[in-house]
């Protein structure tokens, strides 16, 4: 059953009892065809505490974020509604975000967007009306003033919990935790990074987010990306902004005899480590395309007794 709640989401309740999180990613199809959201989301139910949905990933045109969260929570499971703003303009944005909030969706991650030159449309023209700051405060101001971006008033105000990324990674690093900040300031309340890879580097971000006590301002959950082999690691090494991963790391999959099975170990000990950072609330997988491989993942890392909890 459908429709606007004054509860907070499950997922808001459980970061707020400062108890830890797990979440994981879905990426839509490209097609109109609901039953691949359906099948998804049955492999996810009850290995997270809520689910990512893309919205156009990488630019490239899919099933909506929107519409596949609708789907997700018919399923039994919470979504975490990805919002960018590469193709959408302010009236719109909000427009979408009311309509969300009218169907249930209690979560919603606020993104910049990746430009439209990486997708299969690279003569589309793009909007960035506005970038994910300011879209985190407009969605404030929409929730706690019930008001618009324009100051009209709302007959009834979205009730959501708002999050946004950051990447620990990406140069100039002092910028990073600046940059969170603001996002913090803007109103964001939970945070989902960049694959760690660079564990070294995470920890030193987590260490400058300690210093400005956004640790305690902010719900910060790590991202992890199993890999499937030394090609994709490669890969991101070359092509994605803002990506730290050790040379060390790619010949390690490079020596491994199963490169899936090697990519799981490294997941296993990402995660091992990173619960063991101070100001850390959670992990999201992140394993679009390779959902089957998450339940494993949270069993064998012991995540499972933390969903349970």
């Amino acid at each position: 059953m459908t429709g606007q709640a004054s509860e907070p989401s499950y997922l808001q309740k459980k970061l707020c009892e400062n108890r830890f999180v797990v979440t994981a990613e879905l990426g839509p199809p490209k097609g109109a065809d609901p039953e691949y959201v359906r099948e998804r989301a049955r492999i996810l139910k009850g290995y997270a505490d809520a689910v990512n949905v893309t919205d156009n990933q990488r630019a490239v045109v899919r099933l909506s974020s929107l519409a596949s969260s609708l789907i997700m929570m018919q399923e039994g499971l919470e979504p975490i509604m990805q919002m960018t703003c590469r193709d959408r303009n302010r009236i719109a944005l909000q427009s979408d975000l009311l309509g969300a909030c009218s169907l249930g969706i209690k979560n919603v991650l606020c993104l910049t967007g990746d430009h439209q030159s990486m997708g299969d449309h690279k003569g589309a023209k793009n909007v960035y009306d506005l970038d994910s700051i300011q879209l985190i405060s407009i969605i404030k101001k929409m929730r706690d003033e019930k008001k618009d971006f324009g100051g009209k008033e709302l007959t009834k105000p979205p009730n959501v919990f708002i999050g946004a990324a950051a990447n620990p990674f990406a140069d100039p690093f002092e910028f990073r935790v600046i940059r969170l900040e603001k996002k913090a300031n803007a109103g964001a309340q939970f945070i989902q990074t960049q694959a760690v890879f660079d564990i070294p580097r995470f920890e030193k971000f987590m260490e400058l987010v300690r210093s400005r006590k956004l640790d305690n301002r902010l719900h910060i959950i790590a991202g992890v990306l199993p890999i499937k082999g030394p090609k994709m690691l490669r890969n991101m090494k070359e092509n994605v902004a803002g990506v730290s991963i050790p040379d060390s790391l790619i010949q390690r999959m490079e020596m491994a005899s199963d490169k899936k099975e090697e990519g799981i170990k490294i997941a296993l000990e990402t995660i091992e480590t990173i619960r063991k950072i101070k100001g850390v609330k959670g992990i999201h997988i992140m394993a679009v395309a390779w959902e089957d491989v998450i339940p494993r993942i949270v069993k064998e890392s012991g995540l499972i007794d933390v969903i349970s909890q």
